[in-house]
């Protein structure tokens, strides 16, 4: 990607630029000097749909003179779809942005700053929000994000299945060994092919325990990976002994059908899944009454949250920039935030709308994502954590499926993710 984006920087606006092509998707309609900006948002997320367009009906509606139109694309091709329209000079005038990409991004030149204009503004980024979400942004002292929503994870459970095999329901107050516990009364309780818990290679679970065990997949200055630490192979590997003990399908089993799709299928008891699952599990009329949640079971004494996050960026080749810079700001500010936050599609990233969040559906324990949000930590990050987090995928699911042990995975993702920040280092 890292190659793709260089050649966008270096050759690809200019070509653009030089061939005429319009450069971004705003554009003026109707008469000179009159007619309304148009501006497009590119996004990836089905379920939050309906939230962007009460926000676009909200913003519209006191800014008669722009329109706005939703750009969506799944996320398997988001991003590649996103560099080959900046190349062409016809990306959205906003999108989403995530920590992932937001560094070789900048790099390749399609990120406006947004520094001036958001301390100018009356929003309040530096009150309202969370110094880890801004800081996810905040490239060389610039902002070139303004924060869309936080999330953190929490595990879910089926009544249902604990009903059937007898198990007291999860607390906030479990701890991961009060898990196990359970998983193990569980097994073997709820009918031929269901299982307590689903345990998918996935960054966002095992970077959590990593976190609670005292490791970290990357050093301080960001030029060396720490996978051999005990501490961050011991928050892997209770991901994996799940596995190995017959609480969770294999990786295979998993790779066929996902956990969160099991868990809608009612073929696991629980499920460990961020916020953003929401609304897909809301939706579900078949399982909405059966599920609930609780705050994630604490591990070595801590609560293993980390917290991640989307922006709003705007196209830096944007023809609208001011309108789009101008939206997005609205986006980040109090009412767009509130109605973000009370449709309850994710958890709005400004620290005075949280609450809308755990209000939406009353029968559920929604503050299991909230009530210690404050305390999460950001998900590590450096301009090349997306080829990082791809080849971490690659050499766990050999751990995760028993193929090798998780040492000798280990030492080997050591020495390939050193050469890969060597490389991003150096350049």
């Amino acid at each position: 990607m890292r190659q793709r984006m260089k050649k966008l920087a270096a050759v690809g606006l200019a070509a653009a630029l030089a061939m005429g092509v319009s450069a971004g998707c705003a554009e003026k309609e109707g008469s000179e000097g009159g007619g309304k900006v148009k501006l497009a948002v590119g996004i990836w997320d089905t379920n939050q749909k309906p939230t962007l367009e009460a926000m676009i009906e909200a913003y519209t509606k006191e800014n008669p003179d722009v329109s706005v139109e939703i750009q969506l694309t799944p996320w398997k091709d988001y991003w590649t779809k996103l560099e080959a329209s900046a190349t062409g000079g016809t990306a959205p005038d906003i999108f989403w942005l995530n920590t992932l990409h937001a560094e070789v991004y900048q790099e390749g030149g399609i990120l406006a700053d947004l520094t001036d204009a958001a301390e100018k503004s009356d929003i309040g980024l530096y009150e309202n929000y969370a110094k880890a979400m801004t800081s996810a942004y905040t490239i060389g002292g610039k902002l070139y994000a303004i924060p869309k929503d936080t999330g953190t994870a929490a595990l879910w459970y089926n009544k249902d299945l604990f009903d059937e095999a007898g198990v007291d329901y999860p607390s906030d107050d479990w701890t991961w060994d009060d898990m196990l516990a359970a998983s193990e009364k569980l097994k073997g309780n709820m009918g031929e092919g269901v299982y307590a818990i689903g345990s998918p290679v996935d960054f966002e679970n095992y970077s959590s325990t990593i976190f609670a065990a005292g490791g970290n997949i990357i050093n301080e200055d960001k030029t060396a990976p720490t996978y051999t630490m005990p501490e961050t192979m011991e928050g892997v590997q209770c991901w994996i002994d799940l596995i190995e003990k017959g609480y969770s399908p294999s990786i295979a089993d998993l790779t066929d059908s996902s956990a969160a799709t099991r868990f809608e299928a009612g073929r696991l008891a629980m499920f460990m899944g961020g916020s953003y699952m929401t609304t897909q599990f809301a939706s579900n009329e078949e399982i909405k009454g059966k599920i609930d949640l609780v705050e994630y079971p604490s591990y070595n004494g801590k609560e293993p949250n980390m917290a991640g996050g989307l922006g709003y960026a705007v196209y830096k080749k944007s023809k609208q920039l001011d309108a789009a810079t101008d939206f997005v700001l609205w986006l980040g500010g109090e009412e767009a935030m509130k109605i973000q936050g009370e449709m309850g599609s994710v958890i709005s990233a400004r620290t005075d709308a949280q609450k809308y969040f755990s209000d939406t559906i009353p029968e559920w324990n929604l503050a299991a994502f909230t009530n210690h949000i404050d305390e999460a930590v950001p998900m590590p990050y450096c301009k090349s954590m997306s080829e990082i987090r791809d080849l971490e995928v690659k050499k766990y699911t050999e751990a995760f499926t028993g193929e090798r042990t998780l040492e000798e995975v280990s030492k080997e993702l050591q020495e390939e993710a050193q050469e890969i920040y060597d490389r991003m280092n150096n350049e």
